[in-house]
């Protein structure tokens, strides 16, 4: 269960050594808790430093230094008499110079090294690279560029050292400004698939109809001449958020977008022929009586995530109906009454989904 938070769970996500089903559900967990995402942040941001870490040689004075204060007749009386090292340090160190001696070397290694990570971290600037298929070369783009597509054309978008972006024909791409928070695209027509291994939220691709937020995920998203658009997962999650407005798509599903109304109610790429048919038809308002009772007839254990959804965008009266379809395939925690679900209350909706998402 994960209506509690997860980060003894971090280091082995972050590793990849989880189990699928339990790096689902980790995600799922830190799509919405905000802890959580700063807790794995911290972790990979540690990981790369360590990362970028070099082996440098001090100077001969500074291991001369080090003997001299290592073959002292008599060792310092007073723990605090090493200045700069914490008491207990001392008491491990004291009576070993070589370890003393090592310690110290460690210290000075790791000092230079944080030092000259964040001299670069502070000076460097990380301008947007593109690919052309066509002639393989790369250039450099500032924020506010385009990226456009012809028709036999194709194109990749490096961001960062996050993933990449690949830029299908026809497609036109503005490329957004970039941050320690957010890395940013607009997609304005045709079709880019990403490929994002970063912190939840750190990467965002803005449509006419709905911002796509990476939660670390790969997917496609294709938007057309109209501004609409549909979302396609193929690992992780994203939110599709306007206004408010949000919708979680997990791997193998699908979302629609639409101008002005933003993101529709996500299914599964397998839910039934009439199921999909019949989401479009309630997300258009095209009967969407008749509509909803297809989706809670055609309903599989799987197809939670569509009625999860539809809880908050039907009426009162059909939220009842929606929450006895799902609690059929899964009750609610022990925590979470009936009469908090159809009130919408947003933790008690949040756990139930977190015990849900173990099934997606």
């Amino acid at each position: 269960m994960l209506t509690r938070h997860v980060e003894d769970l971090l280091a082995r996500y972050c590793d990849g050594d989880l189990p699928d089903a339990d790096r689902r559900r980790v995600d799922a967990h830190l799509s919405t808790c905000a802890r959580c995402r700063t807790a794995l942040e911290e972790i990979q941001f540690s990981a790369k430093l360590v990362r970028q870490l070099r082996i440098v040689s001090a100077p001969p004075s500074v291991w001369d230094g080090i003997e001299r204060a290592a073959s002292a007749s008599k060792p310092p009386s007073r723990f605090s008499s090493f200045v700069g090292i914490p008491s207990f340090v001392g008491r491990v160190l004291l009576f070993r110079p070589a370890t003393l001696l090592w310690a110290t070397a460690c210290v000075a290694v790791l000092a230079i090294g944080v030092t000259g990570y964040w001299w670069t971290r502070a000076t460097i600037s990380r301008p947007w690279q593109v690919t052309q298929a066509t002639d393989g070369g790369t250039r450099r783009m500032a924020a506010g560029e385009w990226v456009e597509t012809g028709g036999g054309s194709q194109a990749r978008i490096i961001v960062g050292q996050l993933g990449t972006v690949d830029v299908a024909p026809q497609t036109r791409v503005r490329l957004g400004q970039i941050s320690d928070k957010e890395y940013r695209l607009m997609l304005a027509r045709g079709t880019i698939s990403a490929e994002i291994n970063a912190p939840p939220r750190l990467f965002i691709v803005d449509t006419p109809a709905s911002a796509v937020v990476d939660l670390g995920c790969a997917y496609t998203v294709t938007v057309g001449d109209d501004g609409a658009g549909v979302l396609r997962m193929t690992t992780g999650w994203a939110s599709l958020e306007f206004k408010g407005r949000e919708s979680l798509v997990p791997a193998g599903a699908i979302c629609r977008t639409k101008p002005g109304a933003g993101p529709g109610t996500p299914y599964f790429d397998d839910a039934s022929a009439a199921l999909k048919q019949a989401v479009n038809e309630f997300d258009a308002g095209k009967d969407s009586a008749r509509a909803l009772d297809v989706i809670i007839r055609e309903a599989r254990l799987r197809d939670t995530l569509t009625l999860w959804h539809l809880l908050s965008r039907v009426s009162e009266i059909d939220r009842s109906r929606v929450y006895e379809r799902i609690a059929e395939f899964e009750p609610p925690p022990n925590q979470v009454s009936r009469d908090q679900i159809l009130a919408l209350d947003k933790d008690a909706l949040r756990r139930w989904r977190e015990e849900l998402a173990w099934k997606w």
